[in-house]
């Protein structure tokens, strides 16, 4: 599903809501989520599952065309973590 998927369906299920009510409210929630991963918070939305930041170090990797190393730098990865009630439906229970 994508973004305009998502707005589209919960205006369909909401028509007491304009559309571009339900998709201001849609990126508003995305946009907390990022801001708050910018800051090195940790997003939690019960049942759903958790949003964090993770650190990865420097290293050296190497250039696959040319076999060369080549330093990388140490960089912010986001990572996510399903829920409970997520994996469980995902897995018939």
């Amino acid at each position: 599903m994508i973004r305009s998927e998502l707005i589209q369906k919960i205006a369909d299920e909401n028509p007491h809501l304009y559309q571009r009510d339900v998709e201001k409210i849609v990126n508003t929630i995305f946009e907390e989520i990022t801001d708050a991963m910018a800051r090195g918070d940790r997003v939690e939305l019960r049942g759903f599952g958790a949003f964090s930041v993770k650190k990865r170090d420097g290293r050296t990797g190497r250039n696959p065309r040319t076999g060369e190393s080549v330093a990388v730098e140490e960089k912010h990865v986001p990572f996510f973590k399903t829920g409970k009630l997520l994996r469980d439906r995902l897995n018939g229970a």
